[in-house]
């Protein structure tokens, strides 16, 4: 399939003619190719972004959540081909890319909503003639940088909000996964979007950041990625005081309390672990489980992952697909080497399947020493890490211990032990006895080295909006 730049409501070429080719992880044989963007480019979706929004900033949020929900409906109506285009690309099975594919329209529709409600209020003032008004007011264009695991959901999280809001949007999405994306641009297109509102681009990412973040037009920053990467984006947007809206790295904590279902934690822990291969920000990572429930709950976990087919995500039955590069498969065995050599227990998997495409086998790895490079760097794949405490300050302490605070978990029979976990965990999220983050209604961000804002919710349109305060006196005063 080829991808193109989609810039001021035409699909075009990049301005030096240049393309990159798009590989299918299950094969590692090439299956598209998409548009490089240049200077010339980039410089020509601002242009269009911030043209479009003298207009799109003034129609009113009712016509604005129609084109959003005819988008959403066009989405639903094409989720079969845009699924296909995420296994192809990406990886995952075709059931996952189905649901993030509903979960996309889903989120769009929620923005639409949230956006008509996009209320300020009324102070009362301090003399009977004054009126003092708190106004919301779109920022302005938006530079917004989605990656490659969740190629159309992250991007719509960012588009849609802002869209919503009143902004404009000018989209750097991940060269690995270009389809998806261009779906989704043309569904906005078709459902009626002006021209300019919503600009694609692909290229070099440190050329088209730095270049957007440069430019005085841009005043809002939304990207999700690596925390090394945010920190710099993070940087360049401090020089320009752009605002900003970060979702980056995660390593999170899964307690099992003594007095947790073990058998649903494991059943469900085994199963989060290893959706889209582990390659997800806010998968459960550091499994902490009570001495007491340790081994049982090991054995099950592994029985678990044991029983799981890896295959080509467009295969019936595939319960894991690849990796979505080689970088991903040397960090894998770069990881579980280290923390074999520190003493940790090897108890499935750990090595790669075959030499045809990104395939790793689901691995766990039990009693891990902290020291090892697992423990402290985000695995971001099919790593499964059980460890083992005696107290809840022991495992508060392990859950509190990296500079990561984005999606944490806990398992416990006990309302005390949840509202005590709840209000002393170091994380932007935390789900008890289930899985249940990342749903439309839902704000997702987090704290520390995790970033700062939240996508999602009444929060995620939120900040796209900037709070204008207007006071007057009558005009008789």
């Amino acid at each position: 399939m080829t991808t193109m730049l989609w810039i001021d409501g035409q699909w075009q070429e990049g301005e030096a003619g240049q393309w990159r080719p798009v590989h299918d992880p299950a094969t590692g044989e090439a299956c598209g190719k998409v548009a490089k963007a240049e200077i010339a480019d980039i410089d020509r979706a601002v242009d269009a972004a911030a043209t479009a929004f003298r207009t799109w900033r003034l129609t009113s949020p009712y016509d604005r959540s129609a084109i959003l929900r005819r988008a959403a409906n066009i989405i639903r109506d094409r989720a079969q081909d845009i699924a296909a285009m995420i296994t192809r690309e990406q990886g995952k099975p075709t059931v996952e890319a189905l649901s993030e594919v509903s979960v996309t329209a889903d989120l769009i529709d929620w923005s639409a909503e949230e956006g008509r409600r996009t209320y300020g209020r009324i102070i009362p003032g301090r003399a009977h003639d004054v009126r003092q008004m708190v106004l919301k007011e779109p920022v302005g264009v938006v530079a917004a940088f989605s990656p490659w695991n969740f190629p159309i959901n992250t991007a719509a999280h960012k588009v849609a909000a802002a869209l919503a809001a009143g902004c404009t949007v000018i989209l750097k999405a991940a060269e690995e996964t270009p389809s998806a994306p261009a779906a989704m641009a043309e569904a906005f297109a078709e459902a009626g979007l002006p021209a300019g509102a919503l600009n694609l681009l692909f290229g070099a990412p440190n050329e088209i950041s730095e270049r957007l973040i440069a430019d005085p037009r841009v005043k809002k920053l939304s990207f999700t990625g690596s925390t090394a990467v945010g920190r710099q984006l993070a940087s360049l947007a401090g020089q320009h005081l752009t605002k900003i809206t970060m979702e980056l790295g995660g390593h999170a904590p899964a307690i099992v309390f003594e007095d947790a279902n073990w058998q649903r934690a494991a059943a469900i822990l085994s199963s989060k672990k290893y959706r889209n291969a582990g390659q997800v920000c806010g998968s459960p990572t550091r499994i902490l489980v009570h001495s007491r429930l340790f081994d049982r709950f090991t054995d099950h976990f592994v029985c678990h992952t044991a029983g799981m087919k890896v295959g080509n995500g467009m295969d019936k039955g595939t319960v894991m697909g690849p990796l979505a590069n080689s970088r991903r498969i040397a960090a894998m065995e770069a990881m579980v080497a280290d923390s074999v050599a520190k003493g940790a227990h090897l108890r499935h998997g750990g090595a790669r399947i075959g030499n045809q495409g990104n395939f790793f086998e689901p691995t766990v790895i039990s009693d891990v020493p902290t020291d090892a490079m697992a423990m402290n760097v985000e695995p971001f794949g099919p790593l499964a890490l059980i460890n083992r405490f005696d107290d809840f300050d022991e495992a508060l302490a392990e859950a509190n211990r990296l500079p990561y605070g984005l999606a944490s978990y806990a398992y416990t029979s006990s309302a005390r032990t949840a509202a005590e976990i709840t209000d002393r965990i170091e994380a932007g999220m935390i789900s008890i006895n289930h899985h249940g983050l990342g749903l439309p209604e839902h704000p997702f961000g987090g704290v520390k080295d995790s970033g700062f804002g939240s996508e999602g919710g009444t929060e995620g349109v939120d900040a796209y909006l900037a709070v204008k305060f207007a006071t007057q006196v009558g005009l008789d005063a």
